[in-house]
Protein backbone atom coordinates (compact mmCIF):
# COMPACT_ATOMS: atom_id res chain seq x y z
CA UNK A 1 0.00 0.00 0.00
CA UNK A 2 1.45 3.16 -1.17
CA UNK A 3 2.28 5.77 1.75
CA UNK A 4 -0.64 8.20 0.26
CA UNK A 5 -3.40 5.82 0.67
CA UNK A 6 -2.11 5.12 4.09
CA UNK A 7 -1.96 8.87 5.32
CA UNK A 8 -5.57 8.89 2.97
CA UNK A 9 -6.83 6.26 4.97
CA UNK A 10 -5.55 7.82 8.63
CA UNK A 11 -7.61 10.60 7.42
CA UNK A 12 -11.00 9.22 6.74
CA UNK A 13 -10.30 7.69 10.18
CA UNK A 14 -10.14 10.88 11.70
CA UNK A 15 -12.97 12.14 9.87
CA UNK A 16 -15.44 9.38 11.30
CA UNK A 17 -13.18 9.99 14.71
CA UNK A 18 -14.44 13.68 14.70
CA UNK A 19 -18.20 12.89 13.59
CA UNK A 20 -18.60 11.63 16.93
CA UNK A 21 -18.23 15.28 17.94
CA UNK A 22 -20.46 16.57 16.03
CA UNK A 23 -23.33 14.03 17.10
CA UNK A 24 -22.33 15.08 20.55
CA UNK A 25 -23.15 18.66 19.52
CA UNK A 26 -26.19 17.44 18.57
CA UNK A 27 -26.94 15.22 21.52
CA UNK A 28 -25.14 16.94 24.22
CA UNK A 29 -24.10 20.39 23.38
CA UNK A 30 -23.80 21.72 26.78
CA UNK A 31 -20.78 19.45 27.30
CA UNK A 32 -18.44 20.68 24.20
CA UNK A 33 -19.42 24.15 25.56
CA UNK A 34 -17.73 23.15 28.74
CA UNK A 35 -14.26 22.12 27.03
CA UNK A 36 -14.36 25.70 25.32
CA UNK A 37 -16.28 25.37 22.13
CA UNK A 38 -17.80 28.00 20.92
CA UNK A 39 -18.12 27.32 16.95
CA UNK A 40 -19.74 23.46 16.75
CA UNK A 41 -19.55 24.50 13.19
CA UNK A 42 -16.33 24.19 12.59
CA UNK A 43 -15.86 20.93 14.00
CA UNK A 44 -18.45 19.62 11.18
CA UNK A 45 -16.30 21.63 8.44
CA UNK A 46 -13.27 20.16 9.84
CA UNK A 47 -15.19 16.21 9.85
CA UNK A 48 -16.39 16.62 6.04
CA UNK A 49 -12.75 18.11 5.02
CA UNK A 50 -11.13 15.49 6.60
CA UNK A 51 -12.97 12.91 4.72
CA UNK A 52 -12.84 14.93 1.54
CA UNK A 53 -9.44 14.85 1.93
CA UNK A 54 -8.71 11.14 2.73
CA UNK A 55 -10.34 10.09 -0.54
CA UNK A 56 -8.77 13.04 -2.27
CA UNK A 57 -5.27 10.88 -1.03
CA UNK A 58 -6.17 7.39 -1.69
CA UNK A 59 -7.14 8.28 -5.29
CA UNK A 60 -3.91 9.99 -6.17
CA UNK A 61 -2.03 7.22 -3.98
CA UNK A 62 -3.74 4.64 -6.22
CA UNK A 63 -4.19 6.40 -9.76
CA UNK A 64 -0.78 8.39 -10.09
CA UNK A 65 1.80 5.75 -8.19
CA UNK A 66 5.03 6.94 -9.30
CA UNK A 67 4.28 10.44 -8.10
CA UNK A 68 7.59 12.07 -6.96
CA UNK A 69 8.22 12.65 -3.34
CA UNK A 70 7.97 16.95 -3.31
CA UNK A 71 5.04 16.47 -5.27
CA UNK A 72 3.52 13.42 -2.79
CA UNK A 73 4.88 15.53 0.10
CA UNK A 74 3.06 19.19 -0.59
CA UNK A 75 -0.19 16.95 -1.15
CA UNK A 76 -0.10 15.44 2.37
CA UNK A 77 0.69 18.53 3.25
CA UNK A 78 -1.95 20.45 2.20
CA UNK A 79 -4.49 17.77 2.60
CA UNK A 80 -3.27 17.54 6.40
CA UNK A 81 -3.43 21.15 7.11
CA UNK A 82 -6.73 21.79 5.32
CA UNK A 83 -9.09 19.99 7.47
CA UNK A 84 -6.38 20.76 10.66
CA UNK A 85 -7.12 24.41 9.96
CA UNK A 86 -10.45 24.14 11.36
CA UNK A 87 -9.96 22.60 15.00
CA UNK A 88 -8.50 25.80 16.41
CA UNK A 89 -11.14 28.00 15.25
CA UNK A 90 -13.95 25.77 16.70
CA UNK A 91 -12.10 27.02 19.91
CA UNK A 92 -11.12 30.74 18.84
CA UNK A 93 -12.64 31.81 16.03
CA UNK A 94 -10.65 35.25 16.18
CA UNK A 95 -7.36 33.44 14.97
CA UNK A 96 -8.21 33.49 11.04
CA UNK A 97 -7.73 36.83 11.40
CA UNK A 98 -3.71 36.75 12.72
CA UNK A 99 -1.07 36.61 10.50
CA UNK A 100 0.53 33.42 11.16
CA UNK A 101 -3.27 31.96 10.67
CA UNK A 102 -3.18 33.33 7.13
CA UNK A 103 -0.02 32.46 6.04
CA UNK A 104 -0.08 28.33 7.04
CA UNK A 105 -3.51 28.95 5.46
CA UNK A 106 -2.47 30.70 2.06
CA UNK A 107 1.07 27.65 2.39
CA UNK A 108 -1.55 24.74 2.89
CA UNK A 109 -3.40 25.82 0.09
CA UNK A 110 -0.70 26.27 -2.02
CA UNK A 111 1.17 22.57 -1.40
CA UNK A 112 -2.35 21.22 -2.03
CA UNK A 113 -2.59 23.11 -5.22
CA UNK A 114 0.64 22.58 -6.50
CA UNK A 115 0.82 18.79 -5.51
CA UNK A 116 -2.67 18.16 -7.00
CA UNK A 117 -1.70 20.24 -10.17
CA UNK A 118 1.21 18.24 -10.46
CA UNK A 119 -0.34 14.83 -10.30
CA UNK A 120 -2.48 15.51 -12.75
CA UNK A 121 0.19 16.32 -15.12
CA UNK A 122 2.24 13.01 -14.42
CA UNK A 123 2.76 10.96 -16.50
CA UNK A 124 1.90 7.42 -14.57
CA UNK A 125 1.09 4.63 -17.29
Amino acid sequence: MSMLVRIGLLELAAGALLGWMVAAEHAAPHRLRRIGLVHPRRILQAHLDYVIMGLILVAVGVAVPGLPGWAAALVVTGTLLNPTLFLPLAFHDRLRETLPYRVVSAFSFLATSVGLVTAALHPSY
